[in-house]
């Protein structure tokens, strides 16, 4: 395994080039299985999780190439069966269920695994097949999904606990694009990721109206074609960098972003002191603030904060001067990062699903270990603020959704380089 070694004090200078969305690329990805034709997708990240989608695809018996962000799949034969030693690597594999159910009539898909940030349950996806007329059983850590006389369009609540599930509203969409009748999901996610698949579906002949709302209505359609599609920007790597450029940016540029996906974070960061102007119809530039001071936030479903950015604040706000107040609504056990940030020397304290902030006046490197993807990305802008060394392990948790991260931090001025473990 390789870990990260992030040499502290370096000041950000330059421009970054945003990659495609992750969360866009893996149930767009998954889409293409709903036709025998081709369909090409472009500015697909080069990321440990989507080559295990490009995998999976290939398992299944699409024919599937790929070079320099494009990907290309002919999915004219398809097998109903994922395989346990793909699926176990990847909670987003679960978004295959839809499509292939969708065309096959049928799907056998292991539990997934692939996060460790608290209770993640797929429930949500099986309720919305059951809904559209689907048999669903689990038994011995695998998913059977049957609909013998195919799926019907049907009423949907999407909504959980803790808000609606953004994977979950994908793979009902993509199953109702086939099914017969018309299907509404009602408390849908409305993130910019469900736009964009529904811009690509819709691209491929399906009927999707109101992507983007918490009401989505699909007319089921007799067949869908093939499509070209090129992903959306990755708001939450945008994110980070945009909290990299707030704790170490004498002048960092952002190309390639969507700023109306970023709404939130924009808002408290500006809030928090940061200077953010838009340079451009999608360009972003970022700087350090002169008297940072703390703030207050809740995560909460798009377009409220988004969680995937609360371990990046909390770092940011490690060395923020005052008091802020971090509160996780959406997934409240996601605070594994905050041992390894006080290891470096932050002050934070944990009132269940709230941390409290007090910033301290600087931060020392130390070894750390990444628990989960966001956790990762927080431990390495820690790293940047730090005086010293930080030593970042088990790196292959940020290779998960972080294209060349190390190879961009360096080109606008920051000391890190990869080294094994042990």
């Amino acid at each position: 395994m390789e870990k990260l070694l992030v040499h502290g004090g370096s000041r950000l200078k330059g421009t970054v080039t945003i990659s495609g969305s992750k969360n866009s690329s893996l149930p767009i990805l998954a889409a293409t299985l709903l036709t025998r034709e081709q369909c090409v997708i472009r500015r697909v990240p080069d990321l440990s999780d989507t080559n295990y989608m490009v995998q999976i695809l290939g398992t299944l018996g699409a024919e599937v190439e790929r070079a320099s962000g494009r990907v290309i799949v002919a999915a004219e034969k398809v097998a109903p069966e994922a395989p346990y030693d793909l699926v176990r690597k990847m909670r987003a594999s679960v978004c295959v269920l839809g499509p292939m159910v969708g065309r096959l009539g049928e799907a056998l898909v292991s539990l997934p695994g692939g996060c460790v940030i608290g209770d993640r349950p797929i429930d949500l996806h099986l309720r919305g097949l059951e809904a559209l007329g689907a048999e669903v059983e689990v038994k011995g850590g695998d998913i059977s999904v049957r609909a013998p006389d195919g799926l019907r369009g049907a009423e949907i609540n999407m909504r959980g606990k803790f808000g609606s599930t953004v994977l979950g509203t994908g793979n009902v969409m993509m199953a109702a694009a086939l099914a017969d009748g018309q299907t509404v999901i009602e408390g849908a996610a409305a993130e910019p990721e469900v736009a964009d698949l529904a811009q690509f579906l819709n691209a491929m002949g399906a009927r999707v109206e109101g992507a983007g709302t918490r009401t989505i209505v699909i007319e089921g359609v007799d067949s869908l074609g093939g499509a070209e599609h090129e992903v959306i920007p990755d708001r939450i790597e945008a994110g980070t960098f945009l909290v990299a450029g707030a704790l170490a940016g004498d002048d960092l540029l952002l190309e390639n972003v969507c700023a109306d996906h970023m709404g939130a974070l924009i808002d408290v960061l500006r809030e928090s002191g940061h200077p953010i102007e838009g340079r451009g119809p999608q360009a972003l530039h970022v700087r350090a603030a002169t008297s940072p001071r703390g703030n207050e936030f809740a995560t909460e479903p798009y377009p409220g904060f988004a969680t995937d950015m609360q371990a990046q604040m909390c770092a940011l706000y490690a060395t923020t001067p005052g008091i802020s107040v971090v509160t996780e609504t959406v997934f409240p056990q996601r605070f594994m990062h905050v041992p390894e940030l006080n290891r470096m020397g932050a002050n934070i304290r944990m009132e269940d699903a709230t941390a409290i902030i007090k910033g301290v006046d600087s931060l020392s490197g130390a070894p750390v270990m990444a628990s989960d993807l966001r956790a990762s990305a927080a431990l390495v802008l820690a790293g940047l603020a730090a005086e010293g060394t930080t030593e970042v392990n088990r790196l292959y948790h940020i290779d998960r959704g972080y294209e060349n991260i190390d190879d961009k931090l360096r080109r606008v001025g920051a000391k890190v380089e990869r080294a094994k473990e042990g």
